[in-house]
């Protein structure tokens, strides 16, 4: 059974957001969110866990908006190859920037679990920076896109 959902979920997410650079911006937002979520189950610490489950809930809270978004685009300007519409340039710079800055979240999260293993005083600031980076991005394509219309 899970094949078959699996599968229309996909044509869902083909049908409304294309094969082309809306669904790459979408996909790598939800890719860089999972590397968060996976980085994070790694952590001992109770404390730390909730402090940085919070932070990546609020991250996570963003996905609706960025596939609202994305699809948004995908009507305005249709894309099913590589060429980035330039009427919705820069909505997509914003939305590829939101997915860096979030795998970079992930990056920072790790080198936090490292540095706790190792015994070292872990300090939640850099990662509350990305994650607002990451949200300060999503506004700045919802801006842009609801500029565009």
């Amino acid at each position: 059974m899970a094949f078959f959902s699996r599968l229309r979920a996909q044509r869902a997410a083909t049908r409304d957001l294309g094969e082309g650079v809306w669904r790459r911006a979408h996909d790598r937002f939800q890719r860089s969110l999972d590397r968060v979520f996976q980085v994070i189950e790694g952590i001992a610490d109770d404390q730390v866990y909730n402090q940085l489950v919070k932070e990546a809930n609020e991250m996570a809270e963003l996905l609706p908006t960025v596939r609202q978004i994305c699809c948004a685009a995908q009507r305005v300007t249709p894309s099913d190859d590589e060429q980035i519409p330039q009427a919705t340039a820069g909505v997509h710079r914003s939305l590829t920037k939101s997915a860096n800055d979030l795998a970079t979240t992930a990056q920072v999260i790790a080198m936090m679990r490292m540095q706790a293993e190792a015994g070292g005083q872990v300090d939640i600031n850099a990662v509350q920076h990305r994650a607002r980076l990451v949200k300060e991005d999503v506004s700045a394509a919802a801006s842009l896109f609801a500029d565009n219309e």
